[in-house]
């Protein structure tokens, strides 16, 4: 199988890591599961043999990952509409509403924002795989707000070094029930695949990854709290997770809230602000904002009116 093959040296710094997770971090554009997959189909190599995803590397290993080139885009272009916020030779970055998907997966082929993307650039970058081209991150399909693709091969690998650095930033907004007493926080608890239902996350002490949430009380309402989230990790659904933790599920989440909504919003009302990162190509800090949808605005709305 052709493709490009790079070379990595174990430092004393990576002693005992597993080689899945070094080469993850060494090519921080490639998702340790894509990694995994690669090792699994003998494209990764420790001292020129074949590498086993649990191997410890040593020091002075030189380990070796082939990446196949991207496979051609069959996912079909569809004229969706899209907010977009900025858009330029590298990133375009878009308000995504709540109710579209990301990108395509089973039960859902159509109507997501790679298919919209595909109508509009015909540049996206291929690093994603066949179904995820210029995802470099990703929102829940019930919630909004702003995120950025990658339309070229370099800003793909830079976005995703500064998502894994966490130099790019990520701020949420979320109405949460219960009164939040702590004016600020931080919740630092690992998240992993629930342990019975496999569509859902979880605090996992033992099993989970490294998941920290810091958190701000921006408003407080009768039996509601209005907050700002700030991610410094991005596991699935972290804030829904974290907040659910602390006795303060997000308002409207299927998932990790109770049953049935107080308000007339379809989905969780958890809201991505703002985001920031370092242009690709120029270098220039960027930040992008994107208003709160209709209903969720309306939602705070009402709220304010009944404390006055």
């Amino acid at each position: 199988m052709t493709g490009e093959t790079r070379l990595f040296e174990a430092t004393e710094a990576d002693r005992g890591e597993r080689v899945d997770v070094f080469l993850a971090r060494q090519a921080p554009e490639l998702s340790r599961s894509r990694v995994q997959r690669l090792i699994a189909d003998g494209l990764a190599t420790v001292q020129g043999r074949p590498a086993k995803a649990n191997h410890k590397v040593q020091p002075g290993e030189t380990v070796s990952l082939t990446v196949p080139p991207p496979e051609p885009v069959a996912v079909e272009a569809e004229a969706i509409p899209l907010d977009v916020v900025y858009e330029d030779a590298e990133v375009v970055v878009v308000n995504k509403p709540r109710g579209m998907v990301v990108h395509p997966a089973a039960g859902n082929w159509r109507g997501t924002l790679v298919n919209a993307l595909l109508a509009r650039c015909d540049d996206l970058s291929g690093v994603g795989g066949e179904v995820r081209p210029g995802i470099v991150h990703r929102l829940d399909k019930d919630t909004s707000g702003v995120m950025v693709a990658a339309k070229s091969d370099r800003a793909h690998a830079s976005l995703a070094r500064q998502i894994k650095d966490r130099t790019a930033g990520r701020k949420y907004l979320a109405l949460v029930h219960g009164n939040v007493k702590a004016e600020e926080g931080l919740v630092d608890a690992p998240i992993g695949r629930h342990r019975t239902d496999r569509k859902k996350m979880a605090v996992d002490a033992e099993r989970g990854r490294e998941a920290r949430t810091r958190f701000r009380v921006l408003e407080r309402f009768a039996g509601y709290t209005l907050v700002a989230c700030k991610l410094e990790t991005g596991r699935t659904h972290q804030i829904r997770v974290h907040m659910a933790y602390i006795g303060h599920p997000v308002v409207g989440d299927p998932k990790y809230g109770p049953k049935g909504s107080p308000f007339p919003i379809d989905g969780q009302a958890l809201h991505a602000a703002e985001l920031t990162f370092r242009h690709p190509a120029s270098g220039a800090e960027m930040v992008f904002t994107a208003p709160l949808p209709a209903d969720m605005d309306g939602i705070l709305a009402k709220l304010r009116r009944s404390k006055g």
